[in-house]
C-alpha cells in the first residue's frame, strides 16, 4: 500500500471569525484562553501580507510627537518594524526572558490572557537612554485586558519616559478609550 504525503490524514474542525482590514480578509481560528472562553487567533507572524497592508494605516495614527516606539516582544515585532521604517521612529523591544548579555536589567511583569502563565518583560540597561525622557507610543497587534500595557507603563515610568499614546490593530474584550485602534475582537464565551 502507497502512501500520498498529500493525503489528509487528520481533519481540523474548528470555528472561525472573519475579519477585514485594510483590504486583506483573515479567518481567525477561535481557540480555548480559560475554561468557558475562546478568542478569535490573530496571528501576524509570518502574515507579511496583513503587516503591510495595515502598518501604514497605523503609521498616521502615531503621534507626530513621538520619539520612540515601545513593542512587548512578540508576535508583532513586524509591525513595530514596519511603523518605524514607514515614520522614521526608532523602536525598542522589552523581551521576555532575560538574556546573559544583558547589563544590569530592569523588569515588569505581567500575565496575559493568551500564555495563561506569569511573564516578565526584561530591558537591558544599555536600552534606557533611548527611553528616558523621550515621548513613547506603545505598539501591539492586539490588546485584551492591558495586563501587558501595565508590564510596559511599568518599565517606562521606570526609566523616566512618557507614554503618549497606545496603537493596536485590535483591542480585544472590553472597549477601551485609552487605545487607539484599526477594530475589535469580541470574546467567545463557551459552556464547555
Amino acid at each position: 500500500m502507497r502512501v500520498s504525503p498529500c493525503r489528509n490524514i487528520m481533519e481540523i474542525k474548528e470555528d472561525f471569525y472573519t475579519i477585514e482590514l485594510c483590504g486583506v480578509k483573515r479567518e481567525l481560528p477561535l481557540v480555548r484562553v480559560a475554561p468557558k472562553l475562546k478568542v478569535a487567533l490573530f496571528n501576524i507572524l509570518g502574515d507579511t501580507e496583513i503587516v503591510k497592508a495595515v502598518a501604514p494605516k497605523l503609521s498616521s495614527m502615531v503621534p507626530k510627537e513621538t520619539e520612540v516606539l515601545l513593542h512587548p516582544e512578540g508576535k508583532a515585532i513586524t509591525l513595530a518594524y514596519e511603523i518605524s521604517v514607514i515614520t522614521g521612529i526608532p523602536y525598542v523591544v522589552p523581551r521576555k526572558e532575560k538574556k546573559q548579555w544583558m547589563l544590569d536589567p530592569i523588569s515588569a511583569d505581567v500575565k496575559s490572557i493568551t500564555t495563561g502563565k506569569p511573564q516578565t518583560y526584561w530591558l537591558d540597561r544599555r536600552e534606557l537612554p533611548k527611553i528616558e525622557g523621550k515621548k513613547i507610543t506603545i505598539v501591539d497587534d492586539v490588546i485584551s485586558t492591558g495586563s501587558t500595557l501595565e508590564a510596559m507603563e511599568n518599565l517606562v515610568s521606570k526609566i523616566g519616559g512618557t507614554i503618549i499614546a497606545k496603537i493596536a490593530i485590535f483591542v480585544e474584550g472590553n472597549e477601551r478609550k485609552d487605545v487607539i485602534s484599526l477594530g475589535h475582537l469580541p470574546l467567545f464565551p463557551t459552556d464547555e
